[in-house]
């Protein structure tokens, strides 16, 4: 039995996720971490959502989807195309309003006061461009300012200089290569140090040894600040060396949800791309 009490704390998942992965093996007994704070649900929950439903016209986009996110977790969320990944992500964001159901974040009601908490939060992704025909210190500059960022010139050399883009800032973004934009907007997706992260395919058009890098600095990143990271990603091995928690989403629906290691287990696979492929072809949900 293990005695000693297990504080979870943000950079501190590992342990709870060895622990998940005992209890699902049944090598060990559930009973004596029953008051333990990782079987309560005590880390903070900095979103939750209730029956999230986003209806176009005759297309049920997002059906009754709940899931919550726990403070300092990275999360991938997975799906074919026409999943409901991006709109899931849109009311995330507070592009597109529910149909129904509800969006808890950092305890506000986020569909009635989005306005108080999209300070603390940011987004990045490869398929929406950045103003292109400012330099990318123009557009790091106008993002800063839009975020009331302090100190912008002092913030604008940290992120260049963490994304590798100091040769680059006064470069005009149309002439930048498809992954000097990727590095640029997840540049400009931390220019306010947000509290949580939600990045669509992240790595995209990034070559190996830059992907590799990326990963490493997202997870320092959740590491150091508590940040909370969720992301749509199809590299599946990328979602198993850096995610906690998965959800599967698949025709609107969320199919599956759980860590790598378990979802693993549960479908008896090798890899996650071989549960995402089982899942894929199933004719029923």
């Amino acid at each position: 039995m293990i005695k000693q009490r297990l504080i979870l704390q943000p950079g501190n998942c590992s342990k709870l996720h060895t622990i998940k992965f005992f209890l699902v093996c049944g090598l060990i007994h559930l009973e004596p971490f029953k008051h333990y704070p990782f079987y309560l649900g005590s880390l903070n929950a900095i979103l939750q959502t209730e029956n999230l439903t986003k209806q176009f016209s005759s297309i049920l986009a997002v059906d009754s989807i709940s899931f919550q996110l726990n403070q300092g977790s990275i999360t991938a969320i997975l799906g074919g195309n026409g999943a409901g990944k991006t709109t899931t992500l849109s009311m995330l964001l507070g592009l597109l309003e529910p149909t129904s159901g509800s969006i808890n974040l950092f305890g506000r009601d986020f569909i009635k006061d989005r306005y108080s908490v999209l300070g603390r939060m940011n987004f990045s992704s490869p398929y929406v461009d950045l103003p292109q025909r400012l330099t990318v210190r123009e557009n790091l500059t106008v993002y800063a300012k839009l975020y009331g960022v302090e100190n912008v010139r002092d913030r604008i050399m940290q992120v260049s200089e963490e994304f590798r883009l100091g040769s680059l800032l006064d470069r005009r973004v149309r002439k930048l290569s498809s992954g000097q934009k990727t590095r640029v907007s997840l540049a400009k997706s931390m220019i306010n140090r947000p509290e949580f992260l939600l990045l669509d395919e992240p790595t995209a058009s990034l070559d190996p040894d830059t992907t590799s890098w990326i990963r490493e600095f997202l997870n320092k990143y959740r590491e150091n600040e508590g940040a909370t990271i969720l992301f749509a990603s199809h590299d599946m091995r990328e979602v198993e060396l850096l995610c906690d928690e998965v959800l599967l989403m698949k025709k609107g629906k969320l199919v599956e949800q759980g860590s790598p290691a378990e979802l693993l287990l549960r479908h008896d696979r090798d890899n996650l791309e071989e549960v995402f492929l089982e899942i894929s072809k199933e004719k029923k949900l």
